[in-house]
């Protein structure tokens, strides 16, 4: 879980946007560049080389209630 203070000085590495934490997902998600970020052990993995794009995991959450 990301604490609200921290998720306040967090940014998108690629574009210095906001992030939003997806809680149900454990993902942090940057809707500027359409991408999201692992969080790993309770670490946000804020590298743009970890940056997956954000219809991956629209995909998997479909695939997942089908």
């Amino acid at each position: 879980m990301i604490s609200k203070d921290l998720l306040e000085i967090l940014a998108c590495p690629k574009c210095k946007g906001d992030l939003v934490y997806d809680q149900e997902k454990n993902v942090l998600i940057c809707n500027n560049c359409k991408v999201f970020y692992p969080i790993e052990e309770d670490i946000p993995i804020l590298l743009i080389d970890s940056a997956r794009p954000l219809e991956e995991l629209q995909k998997a959450s479909q695939e997942g209630q089908a």
